[in-house]
């Protein structure tokens, strides 16, 4: 929830937001330590969606590439039930203590896994499949991730990637390392066999790949 501009105009953004159930004590504090350092979180439109994505598919074992003070890490966890196992990655140890915090608060500590440090790293060094993996990380390194994201989903299993609209920045001539990668995964994404894929223009362009059975 930052002052950056997205994809939903700020006004049908807080029309959306309007429509939720009020945040519980712990999100809404993440919600605001996040606008207030402006620390980049998906915030509660785009978090409720998610939610809803892995309880209809029945997410249990989620890995989170990019997961900062946790915030969606908790939607995840929550969404996972008591048998889930949510993996945080963060590779600012700050952000990884201020997470667990949360996360005890809300009483999810138990299934979720920190790991902090490189997140592409701790997914490699992770074993087994996953339900859903969910990237949020450096823009300039979702390609890779979703190389090898892929490869490890369970079939029927999604693959998020946010941010994949960029500001719009997409659609136009920009050519920087961010934009480029976001057309990239995205090209990838729609060239995987097997998948079937989806760019929802919300927030700031939400990429949804799901492997087929």
């Amino acid at each position: 929830m930052t002052a950056e501009p997205f994809i939903t105009a700020p006004a049908l953004d807080a029309y959306l937001s309007s429509l939720l159930p009020p945040r519980d004590s712990v999100l809404a504090e993440m919600e605001k330590e996040a606008e207030r350092r402006n620390i980049p979180i998906v915030g509660p439109v785009v978090a409720a969606f998610l939610s809803q994505l892995a309880t209809m598919t029945g997410a249990k074992r989620i890995f989170e590439l990019g997961s900062a003070i946790g915030y969606s890490t908790l939607w995840w966890a929550r969404a996972a039930g008591e048998t889930g196992e949510v993996f945080y990655t963060e590779r600012d140890p700050a952000l990884s203590r201020e997470a667990a915090l949360y996360f005890d608060r809300a009483g999810v500590a138990g299934r979720i896994r920190l790991m902090p440090g490189d997140a592409i790293a701790a997914f490699q060094s992770t074993p087994g499949d996953f339900d859903l993996i969910f990237c949020d990380l450096d823009k300039p390194r979702y390609p890779e991730a979703l190389r090898l994201a892929a490869p490890r989903l369970r079939p029927g299993g999604l693959f998020i990637a946010d941010n994949v609209l960029w500001k719009g920045k997409v659609a136009g001539p920009d050519s920087d390392p961010q934009t480029a990668a976001m057309r990239e995964i995205t090209r990838q994404a729609y060239a995987l066999p097997g998948f079937s894929v989806s760019v929802l223009p919300l927030r700031d362009g939400i990429l949804l790949a799901r492997k087929g059975r």
